[in-house]
């Protein structure tokens, strides 16, 4: 949580079940035909503060979102918003956020200055106001010189940054961002996080979900979410320096893919990833050595700051020795 700065977002053992036919729940354990989307989820998050939430597919990522901005109710905990109940007090929640779905309803038949229009008539914004801050957004998003092109012929980028001029028009004090830049160009995604950066700056508070491990190290601090659980939070550095693993990286003197099956079998060992034409090796130093496992297949290494991708990985992996090692013992 940022220093002196209140918490706008809270999440107190937030859950959320689904009933599910099959008798499973994610991961494949039995719950009773009880799907856990969001699994006791506890989270603070700062005013002004850039929060992006990871995780594969299926983690759970947007039923959060969507418990956190009341499109859904919790089946267990609460969460508070702007310091509003969300279950209890959903129109004062509803004033102070901004909530962008993954598909965004845009009138692809309107131009952009049409679709702003409509949004604002939406939200009450009139006269000057609506004059003065649709040009203010127009400029910031290098959209002006579009205002009259139909919505349906912009590019992907483009609609993602119309979507995000309409979800600002009534001026939120928090914004959710449902992986936002999905399928959009890379120079659009920068864009779209310097339009961002801007935001922060005059005290708005971001939610956002994203795939995107490179984008995740943009946000001040990065949950990373699988089967419904966090399995860790930090700022993207503490992430990278968090692990008790070290990390490595190796260039195989031989047959790459035998070296990485060879090495995998090895205890202490944690994974061992495909980056290119090397591969990234976590080990657990208490137990093994890159200089024990080169005397079994020789290799070249070179201890490295793992990267956000290899951190969550590693996270991963770790949480399903855990579980199967629980299994066992019972």
């Amino acid at each position: 949580m940022t220093a002196h700065r209140p918490a706008v977002i809270v999440a107190e053992n937030l859950t959320r079940k689904f009933v599910n036919p099959s008798g499973e729940r994610a991961g494949g354990e039995r719950a009773g035909g009880e799907l856990v989307a969001v699994d006791r989820l506890n989270l603070t998050i700062s005013e002004g503060e850039i929060f992006a939430l990871v995780g594969p597919d299926g983690a759970g990522k947007t039923t959060t979102m969507r418990l956190l901005t009341g499109l859904m109710n919790p089946t267990e905990g609460r969460a508070v918003v702007g310091g509003h109940d969300v279950s209890k007090e959903i129109d004062a929640v509803k004033d102070q956020i901004g909530y962008m779905a993954q598909r965004f309803g845009l009138y692809t038949d309107l131009t952009v200055a049409e679709n702003m229009a409509f949004y604002a008539d939406l939200f009450g914004i009139i006269g000057a106001e609506r004059k003065e801050l649709s040009a203010r957004l127009l400029q910031m998003t290098r959209m002006d010189p579009f205002q009259n092109r139909p919505a349906g012929k912009l590019s992907g980028g483009m609609k993602q940054k119309l979507a995000l001029m309409c979800t600002l028009l009534h001026k939120p004090r928090v914004l959710f961002l449902d992986e936002p830049t999905n399928g959009v160009d890379p120079v659009s995604r920068r864009d779209f996080w310097a339009i961002l950066y801007n935001l922060v700056r005059e005290g708005l508070t971001v939610f956002v979900t994203t795939a995107y491990l490179d984008e995740a190290e943009r946000a001040n601090r990065v949950g990373f979410m699988n089967q419904g659980r966090m399995i860790q939070m930090d700022t993207p550095e503490g992430l990278k320096r968090g692990l008790a693993e070290a990390c490595y990286r190796i260039t195989a003197h031989g047959d790459a893919h035998a070296l990485r099956k060879t090495l995998e079998q090895q205890a202490g060992v944690l994974t061992v990833q495909p980056t290119g034409a090397d591969m990234h090796l976590f080990l657990n130093p208490a137990v093994t050595s890159p200089e024990s496992l080169a005397r079994l297949v020789p290799f070249e290494y070179r201890q490295i700051q793992p990267s956000l991708e290899d951190v969550f990985i590693a996270l991963v992996r770790k949480e399903e020795l855990h579980k199967r090692e629980t299994s066992r013992a019972a």
